[in-house]
C-alpha cells in the first residue's frame, strides 16, 4: 500500500487536482454537505489547476480554507479584513466561473513563460509579423534578390 501512495503523490503535486492520461491536469471540488462535486475545468500545468482548486476552496471555506499557496491569498483576495463574509452565498456556477478565470490566467500564464524559456537565444529568433511593423504604403522586397519576384 506505501508504494500506492508514494505514487499517487508524485501524480497529485497539489489538493484537489489529478491528471488526465493524455497529459492535462484538472480540477475540482466536493460541495459542502453534498455528494455533487464542482467541475473547475481542465488545464496544461497542475499549478493553474492549482489555482483554480485554491479559489474555489477559498469562496467555498472561506479564510480557513487549507490551500496549495496560502501565500497568494493576499494578493489574490485581498488583505481579508471581513473574513469571508458572504463567500457562502455563492452560487456552484459563481464559484465555477471565477475558478476558471484565475486557472485560465494562470495557465496563459505559465505557457507564456514556458514557451520562453523553450526558446532558443535571441539572435537565432526570427521577428513575427506583428514586431517588423511594416509599412503598408512600400511595395515589398522579394525575400530572394536573385529570383524571380513578379
Amino acid at each position: 500500500m506505501e508504494g500506492k501512495g508514494g505514487k499517487r503523490k508524485s501524480e497529485r503535486p497539489y489538493k484537489g487536482i489529478r491528471m488526465r492520461k493524455w497529459g492535462k491536469w484538472v480540477a475540482e471540488i466536493r460541495e459542502p454537505n453534498k455528494r455533487s462535486r464542482i467541475w473547475l475545468g481542465s488545464y496544461a500545468t497542475p499549478v493553474a489547476a492549482a489555482r483554480a482548486y485554491d479559489t474555489a476552496v477559498y469562496y467555498l471555506r472561506g479564510p480557513s480554507a487549507r490551500l496549495n499557496f496560502p501565500e497568494l491569498l493576499v494578493a489574490e483576495f485581498g488583505s481579508g479584513g471581513g473574513g469571508g463574509a458572504g463567500l457562502n452565498d455563492l452560487s456552484a456556477a459563481s464559484i465555477r466561473k471565477k475558478a476558471v478565470e484565475v486557472g485560465a490566467r494562470v495557465d496563459a500564464v505559465e505557457a507564456s513563460v514556458t514557451a520562453h524559456e523553450d526558446d532558443a537565444s535571441p539572435s537565432e529568433l526570427k521577428p513575427c509579423w506583428f514586431q517588423e511593423k511594416p509599412d503598408l504604403n512600400e511595395k515589398p522586397e522579394p525575400e530572394d534578390p536573385d529570383g524571380e519576384y513578379w
